[in-house]
């Protein structure tokens, strides 16, 4: 082969290596953190708590926009970022301070906050969360990917710790209550 093909062969390898998949940014040490800690409550959930012996308390109540649910003698209690057992002692604490003598308070998550997904599928929108979700369930429940829909990774973001983390994960990477999902078009 002569010698004055060899740019032109160099910058046709060089072109071809960007069609090749986009290597992902995995952000390991903070999403594999947050599946496995407790799950903690956040705007969105719906909660059954039931007080024994006291029906009128017991009820399903939702966690608002503020972060907060409100219930008969106590008024509003603080829910975002808790965890069910530590919601069931600050509700048995406001309880225990002039209504009840020993309260016993179970809370339970009802129905979790949905999910988002948007980008290349071909229903985008707000959906119910199913426990053992992945990223390809979600997308099937959105009606799959559309034609240019890259079908090998998405862009996740993800509330931790208050702070919203983003970041690229395969398509078998599990979802959590209140994620967005982005489904990116693929170059070719």
């Amino acid at each position: 082969m002569p010698r004055r093909f060899l740019p032109l062969l160099i910058f046709v390898i060089l072109s071809l290596g960007g069609c090749a998949n986009r290597p992902l940014d995995y952000r390991a040490e903070f999403f594999d953190a947050s599946q496995q800690g407790p799950y903690t409550l956040g705007t969105g959930d719906k909660l059954r708590i039931i007080v024994y012996g006291q029906d009128n308390l017991s009820n399903l109540y939702a966690v608002d926009g503020s972060g907060r649910i409100s219930m008969p003698l106590i008024g509003a209690v603080t829910a975002k970022g808790l965890t069910t057992r530590a919601l069931e002692s600050q509700i048995e604490a406001r309880l225990r301070n002039g209504y009840l003598r020993d309260p016993r308070v179970n809370v339970e998550v009802d129905q979790f906050r949905p999910f988002f997904i948007l980008g290349e599928v071909n229903q985008s929108g707000q959906y119910p969360f199913v426990g053992g979700m992945t990223v390809q369930t979600a997308v099937a429940i959105a009606g799959g990917f559309t034609p240019r829909g890259a079908q090998s990774y998405a862009v996740v973001t993800r509330a931790i710790n208050g702070e919203p983390m983003t970041s690229e994960v395969p398509i078998t990477y599990p979802v959590r209550p209140g994620d967005t999902i982005a489904i990116k078009e693929r170059l070719f």
